[in-house]
């Protein structure tokens, strides 16, 4: 019996010196002194026994029996290779033919409305090649196959016409199958149809892949085409109809929006005509272009005024000031150009004669006598022009204020006006939409109609490869079916030899186990335990008292001396001893020889004892037995595992006895990895749970993959013993557990049974 964790101790001298055996040639002569060899030859159960106990298998028996049972190998094996080849020669043939369609969703670009020829056309999803393939398989498409190529007449798609076997007669009375007789000839001839019908897509592709299979070949590829082009063509009547329905409900909308906008229309024209509201050029009002063209006037006879007005007063300075009338109103008169010219001559006349005469001279004096005559009449002349501005400036101030008036007027008409202009808008933006829906239902239903009409309207798919006939059957395989059944028969004919051969092995050794050993045998062992003990010359402890240093001899009686108490009475006083203990037993492992039941019954009924005065918490380890889950009252609560990886909380890890006030934690759901029992986190978990409990036992089962740091730590160790060890291997059992670091190795004396743990005390949980 070995434990993993037991070599990983603090002292290690004394586990090497605890774990030591004798060798063979060592305790050959121990036997040999105590008692001659066993005859195996005259005790042949004996030597059955040995071999049993041993735990190998005879490999070599095994091969022997298969040999000596090969007649229940072989013939077995002949008869299904016969039944096989018979079976597959019976069957009739089917060939199977292919066609692939490619879903890529064409569509004629041409035929597209002139907003969408622009746009991208859109990749078709998984989704959509999915629903394709179940277009492939729709019933209509399947009558249509049907009556296409007449499967109905054919036997093969209709039972009936051959007639019904007995033996299928039979089968659909026990239900088994169905009775053809009870079905319509449809469905009969749909069943064979999708029975040899298979459509699916290919993985990462938008392929769609037809099968069809018949005992005819060229039915096979035939079926397998029409199938193919029936698809297709629904796809085509499909659009060609969406067309037509379109079309026809297009048709009736613009008999309805003509009506619609022949009377908006009219009520835009009634309403102009009754408010007077007529437009003229431009688009614009016949009152807001009379305001236009008085307003323009009015601007006009304003800039004759203001012209009038400052020539008029120029005009009126330069003659009060008796400077030269230079004014071009003046200068351009007729009736100022002779004088002007006049005055010209005069000045030449009188300059000339200066140069000559002087100022007194007559001539002179005449001169002068005519140039100011002719600057009186210019002076005279220019004030009459002045004058004449004047008036032209008043006549235009006259035309001003005409204007003004009649600007006002129109200002105040428009004012009136402007609310039935707003109502002519919205009668006129009501008739513009209606005409502009009207013509966009006509360009659709032109288009619609064309779609209609036109023989090539696209399909979502088109053919890629089409079936062709085939000379190989797809179904049977004869050859892999006659290897499989072949095969089959001879490793299951096999395996049952092999079976009884080993139960036969194996029971010796359950006879032992389950039987009590001959006495002769248990006088034979004695000196060998003996001699084992002073080999290993270590003072032995009690297993069933508080550990303490004895002799060998002090082991015996105290055995026998309470081999009458039951384990009931052995788990109370244990658990009174813990109690006593205090802090120093807050941290218990309870393991075992080999794994069962019994460690986990007696953690149980242990922690069930000790919760009746404590808050006791059990960690199961082992995860070996059902029933920690079972008394759970949460039986799928998660545990040590999910800890670890973080997808519980200690909150959620902790569940409760049904029958006391125990707490439990399991170690994972079903399936978890044992590897994360080993980390060292679930160290840190038992430390956080003996902060919080009074009492934590540890379940390890056998301890066979449990790190020695998290059993040994602090903590004592309760041992459930197997039925068949002897004292002295309990003995150093207890050794051996002290030496790697427990406190107290406390060793009970059997197992707890389950007929007695369920007398275990029930305490109503708080």
């Amino acid at each position: 019996m070995r434990l993993a964790f037991w070599r990983a101790g603090k002292d290690k001298a004394v586990v090497e010196r605890a774990v030591s055996k004798p060798d063979a040639e060592a305790m050959r002569e121990v036997e040999a002194k105590v008692e001659p060899k066993a005859d195996t030859k005259a005790d042949p159960v004996a030597a059955v026994q040995a071999r049993g106990e041993s735990g190998d298998i005879d490999l070599h028996a095994l091969g022997a029996a298969l040999a000596r049972k090969r007649g229940w190998i072989l013939v077995p094996t002949v008869l299904a290779l016969v039944a096989s080849v018979a079976a597959v020669n019976l069957v009739t043939p089917r060939y199977k033919s292919e066609s692939r369609i490619l879903i890529d969703g064409r569509e004629n670009v041409f035929l597209r409305p002139n907003s969408d020829r622009t746009e991208e056309r859109q990749a078709l999803d998984p989704e959509a090649v999915t629903s394709q393939v179940q277009l492939v398989l729709s019933r209509d498409l399947a009558r249509e196959i049907i009556k296409k190529n007449k499967l109905a007449e054919r036997p093969e798609f209709d039972p009936v016409l051959q007639g019904v076997s007995p033996l299928k007669s039979l089968a659909a009375m026990v239900g088994i199958g169905r009775d053809p007789f009870s079905m319509t000839p449809e469905e009969r001839v749909l069943d064979a149809y999708y029975d040899r019908l298979q459509a699916y897509a290919v993985d990462k592709s938008r392929v769609i892949v037809v099968e069809f299979q018949s005992a005819d070949p060229d039915l096979a590829a035939r079926v397998a085409n029409s199938i193919a082009d029936g698809y297709l063509v629904l796809q085509q009547n499909a659009r060609q109809d969406q067309a037509k329905n379109a079309s026809q409900w297009l048709s009736g909308e613009i008999d309805s929006l003509r009506k619609k906008v022949s009377e908006a229309e009219a009520r835009v024209e009634d309403f102009r005509s009754k408010s007077s509201l007529f437009v003229g050029t431009n688009n614009t009002t016949l009152s807001n272009q009379q305001m236009g063209e008085v307003n323009t006037q009015l601007n006009n006879a304003r800039s004759i005024k203001a012209d009038a007005e400052s020539k008029a007063r120029l005009i009126r300075e330069m003659l009060q000031s008796g400077k030269p009338i230079e004014s071009s109103e003046v200068l351009n008169s007729e009736s100022m150009r002779t004088p002007s010219q006049q005055r010209v001559a005069l000045r030449a006349q009188l300059a000339e004669q200066s140069s000559t005469l002087l100022g007194n001279h007559p001539r002179i004096k005449e001169l002068k006598a005519q140039l100011a005559d002719l600057d009186t009449q210019i002076r005279d002349e220019a004030a009459k022009i002045a004058r004449s501005l004047e008036n032209d400036a008043r006549f235009a101030s006259g035309r001003v204020q005409e204007l003004t008036l009649s600007l006002e007027q129109l200002k105040k008409q428009a004012t009136s006006t402007n609310g039935q202009d707003v109502q002519l808008r919205a009668l006129e933006r009501e008739a513009k939409a209606q005409r502009d829906l009207l013509e966009t239902y006509l360009a659709k239903y032109r288009e619609a109609n064309t779609r209609e009409t036109i023989d090539t309207a696209p399909t979502d798919g088109r053919m890629i490869s089409r079936a062709i006939v085939s000379n190989t059957p797809a179904y049977p395989k004869k050859l892999p079916i006659v290897l499989i059944a072949t095969i089959a028969t001879l490793l299951l004919s096999a395996g049952l030899v092999v079976t009884g051969e080993l139960l036969r092995q194996t029971a010796p050794r359950a006879a032992a186990v389950f039987s009590p050993a001959p006495a002769q045998a248990r006088v034979r062992e004695a000196p060998i335990v003996e001699a084992v003990v002073r080999t290993v010359r270590e003072p032995i402890v009690d297993p069933f008292v508080d550990p303490v240093m004895a002799e060998p001899a002090s082991l015996q009686p105290a055995m026998t001396a309470d081999a009458d108490v039951t384990e009931f009475t052995e788990i109370e006083r244990l658990a009174d001893r813990l109690r006593a203990a205090g802090p120093a037993a807050r941290k218990i492992t309870v393991l075992g020889t080999a794994p069962g039941e019994a460690i986990t019954l007696s953690t149980l009924t242990l922690a069930r004892h000790l919760a009746r005065e404590a808050r006791v918490v059990v960690v199961d380890l082992a995860a070996s037995s059902p029933t920690i889950p079972a008394v759970a009252v949460d039986a799928s609560a998660p545990g040590l595992a999910e800890l670890m990886q973080g997808e519980a909380s200690f909150a959620q890890v902790i569940t409760r006895d049904r029958l006391s006030r125990l707490h439990l934690v399991m170690a994972g759901r079903p399936g978890f990895d044992r590897s994360l029992l080993q980390s060292p986190r679930v160290t840190l978990a038992v430390d956080a749970l003996l902060r919080a409990y009074d009492n934590v036992l540890l379940d390890a089962g056998s301890a066979s993959d449990l790190p020695a740091e998290l059993l040994t730590a602090s903590a004592r160790a309760v041992v459930v013993p197997d039925a068949s060890m002897t004292p002295e291997a309990r003995t150093l059992m207890c050794e051996q557990l002290s030496a790697v670091g427990f406190s107290e190795v406390t060793m009970l004396r059997k197992p707890v049974q389950p007929s007695n743990a369920a007398e275990a005390p029930r305490v109503v949980a708080a």
